[in-house]
């Protein structure tokens, strides 16, 4: 099953996956991970038209999030490369901090070495929770998702 921002839908039993990660200023990495994790409940926060220029959206986005990432099963980090004028995924950040606090979330990260804040991802990790591994790469880490998923 795919379930993409902001629809709201019963999910299957199936394991579930949210997809956290850069969506603005930020290649859509989205797709490719919804395709290698089909075997699966794929919960994508990145919409197709999302209306900027409506601000009553913002909440209604982050609710979304919010919701969805609470009942995900796993919740997938990407941090791609990115323009650091443009953007270093400050909400991502957030949302990696909330649930690396949490030791009973399940987590899987990953940060591009063209991430400008990829030092930071690690090095965090490495102290909130040092028996995780950072991958490098978007194959990597959605393959990590895969095998935690089928192991559910």
């Amino acid at each position: 099953m795919y379930l993409e921002a902001p629809t709201y839908r019963p999910l299957p039993a199936s394991p579930s996956v949210f997809l956290a990660g850069g969506i603005t200023n930020c290649p859509d990495w989205q797709l490719n991970a919804a395709n290698a994790l089909g075997d699966f409940t794929v919960l994508n926060p990145r919409r197709r038209h999302f209306p900027i220029d409506d601000p009553g959206q913002t909440p209604v986005q982050i609710a979304w999030e919010y919701h969805h990432m609470g009942i995900a099963d796993l919740t997938l980090f990407w941090f791609p490369a990115c323009d650091p004028s443009l953007t270093t995924q400050p909400i991502t950040m957030y949302e990696l901090g909330a649930a690396a606090a949490n030791p009973a979330r399940r987590i899987v990260v990953g940060a591009d070495p063209g991430y400008p804040r990829a030092a930071d991802v690690h090095t965090q990790l490495h102290h909130a929770r040092p028996d995780l591994t950072v991958h490098t790469t978007l194959h990597d880490t959605l393959a990590a998702a895969h095998h935690t998923l089928a192991r559910l």
